[in-house]
């Protein structure tokens, strides 16, 4: 039986921001619960940019009982005109007597202003319950909002000996059912899924989200540094909006084909290949704020090694393939010492049927330490 104090109050609200994980572009995902005298009279999420954030819908739910009541909020209430009002002002009018927050919001234009304000007219609040998962859920918002790039995330499926495919490139499937159900999780709660040509042209996957229920399709973006994607490939069948990065030398008739087939042809860089780095750039620019990365073993060790990557999701599945002629999934020059390798920090494993799923975060600063930089 779980207690019933604050914790289960914001436990109720970060539930609710996460159920709408991937609705709310470059916003992040808030939950609002509002609770008078023991009872809940007001709930609500930021369902979409532009839209009414939680507080709102709380707030409207809850009526003239959200005077005097507590509002549990998983992000520090805004106070600055953008799309929608100032949710501070709206707390105010309404006449809440205290307001609990998992964290504060390092928007600039926040950035603990909201709380301030909120003090300013006799409002209680308090800050950090939950902070760690409150965290967890947006952390594509806060690097976007502070870097203007995309948090990326590299899913890969692999054998237990990191093979992504036989000596004669069969992959389907390495890893069961649940495992891929996840995965289509992940595509629907990212803006972008990025895969490497090799991709495209050994799997012609269409790169959309397919789950039991409707899902929302990531923007499909292919890095194709010699615009070698077919013109009839699934990835250009209009489900979504289909980007394909390459360079300035790129064959304009080729660009021209599949311009004809929907795509946008963005120049990333002026060199043979495209410029990883200007990428990510021009995907912030466009307000892409999250990247699902399943490339194959090229293009994941490129974005590796240019510490593009934010986050690294891999499914196992308990088989092997041997090395002999299988692609691995990170391909490049690594160190020659193992105190050089990359390191994942905060792993946790998780278990789809058959198969797992070890996540973690590339320790960038503890490879500097031992590399003595």
């Amino acid at each position: 039986m779980e207690l019933l104090n604050d914790e289960f109050y914001m436990r109720l609200a970060l539930d609710m921001a996460e159920g709408a994980s991937g609705q709310t572009g470059i916003n992040p995902v808030v939950g609002c619960v509002v609770v008078k005298d023991g009872r809940i009279v007001g709930m609500g999420a930021h369902l979409r940019r532009g839209e009414a954030h939680a507080e709102v819908h709380a707030l409207n739910m809850a009526g003239a009982e959200a005077q005097g009541a507590t509002a549990y909020v998983t992000l520090e209430p805004c106070s600055h005109h953008g799309r929608t009002p100032p949710c501070c002002d709206r707390l105010i009018a309404e006449k809440v007597a205290r307001v609990v927050v998992a964290m504060a919001d390092p928007n600039p234009m926040v950035a603990g202003r909201g709380l301030q304000k909120l003090r300013d007219h006799g409002i209680e609040t308090s800050v950090g319950l939950l902070e760690d998962r409150a965290r967890a859920l947006n952390e594509p918002f806060f690097k976007y909002i502070s870097t203007g790039l995309p948090f990326v995330t590299l899913k890969t499926a692999l054998t237990l000996d990191g093979r992504i495919a036989t000596k004669t490139g069969h992959s389907k499937w390495i890893t069961g059912a649940d495992a891929r159900e996840a995965v289509h999780t992940l595509r629907h709660r990212h803006q972008g899924i990025m895969v490497g040509v090799g991709t495209v042209l050994a799997d012609d996957s269409e790169l959309t989200t397919r789950l039991s229920v409707p899902g929302l399709h990531p923007v499909r973006i292919v890095v194709d540094s010699r615009l070698r994607t077919p013109p009839d490939a699934r990835v250009l069948n209009g489900a979504a909006p289909t980007w394909i990065l390459t360079t300035e030398r790129a064959d304009a008739e080729a660009a021209a084909v599949l311009r004809e087939r929907g795509a946008e042809i963005i120049a990333c860089g002026i060199g043979p290949q495209v410029d990883l780095r200007a990428a990510m750039r021009e995907l912030g620019r466009r307000e892409i704020g999250s990247v699902l990365l399943e490339g194959g073993g090229a293009l994941n060790g490129n974005m590796l090694q240019a510490g593009l990557v934010d986050k690294l999701m891999l499914f196992y599945a308990a088989k092997i393939v041997g090395s002999v002629g299988t692609p691995p999934a990170f391909a490049f020059d690594g160190p020659e010492r193992m105190s050089s390798a990359l390191t994942l920090e905060r792993v946790s494993i998780e278990r789809y049927g058959a198969d797992w799923c070890v996540t973690g975060y590339p320790d960038r600063a503890g490879r500097r330490a031992e590399e003595g930089e």
